[in-house]
């Protein structure tokens, strides 16, 4: 199985634009990258919310976090679909400015992880509520540097944290898990402090709202959105928060 870099969606798409002819050729490309059928991808896990938070009124608001877990793409999509996000953006975190764009990342070499820099009001949703999703249904903390079908250190499970207090709440809720023994397998996620984040190209953001037709969308991203919304009903909103939009409400204000 090939990695996401492989995901010919993009070329197929403007091949597309001249025939619509081609549309077949791209349903078999797909088909062969990413057989649909959900055997493969991820599975849910339903688990205690954490024992320790972080106090609403003891964080400015609005507060971030930043979360790894594969592709960058589906971590996104799932918290543009949870309540009290205000914002989402796919990006690097764990390497250096010089390095931080998609060819360089995509080596393994760089020392980034596909990451996503979350943007939350502690008033809607607390530090924890996020973990809680986050091991949950946006991705495994199971699998060391992959997240199936990715392969590689820039796949792995990470936190990334701003200060003490989200390095305490996390290490105590991933001790509560391994206690609770919900998962089969050890949980290997990485916690390292947040040294820089930076945003990915534009063509990276949005992604799984923009091309639900892609293969690799169907199969690893819109189940942990289904997912979501059936373990977290409360936390689950049917419309995301998008960065385009926020990029448009912005370039409105400073005209």
């Amino acid at each position: 199985m090939t990695s996401k870099s492989n995901d010919f969606s993009k070329p197929v798409r403007s091949l597309i634009n001249k025939g619509a002819d081609l549309m077949a050729t791209m349903a078999v490309v797909v088909a062969c990258l990413y057989p649909m059928g959900g055997a493969i991808a991820e599975t849910a896990v339903k688990i205690p919310p954490p024992a320790s938070d972080l106090v609403a009124q003891t964080r400015n608001a609005p507060d971030t976090a930043v979360f790894a877990g594969g592709c960058f793409w589906g971590i996104q999509a799932v918290f543009q679909h949870t309540k009290g996000v205000v914002n989402a953006v796919s990006g690097y975190a764990g390497g250096e400015k010089e390095t931080a764009d998609y060819s360089h990342v995509s080596s393994g070499y760089t020392g980034h992880a596909e990451s996503v820099l979350i943007t939350y009001d502690p008033k809607q949703i607390s530090y924890g509520n996020l973990l809680q999703i986050y091991f949950s249904v946006a991705h495994d903390p199971t699998q060391l540097n992959k997240q199936y079908p990715d392969v590689g250190t820039q796949y792995r499970s990470a936190i990334f944290y701003k200060d003490a207090d989200q390095r305490r709440v996390a290490e105590q809720y991933i001790r509560q898990l391994a206690a609770a023994h919900v998962y089969q397998n050890k949980i290997v996620i990485r916690l390292s402090p947040l040294t820089a984040f930076y945003a990915a190209e534009n063509y990276h953001q949005d992604y799984a709202t923009l091309h639900p037709e892609s293969g690799y969308i169907a199969q690893f991203d819109l189940p942990k959105i289904a997912a979501l919304k059936k373990l977290f009903p409360e936390q689950y909103r049917e419309s995301p928060v998008l960065v385009a939009s926020q990029q448009a409400a912005k370039a409105a204000e400073e005209k």
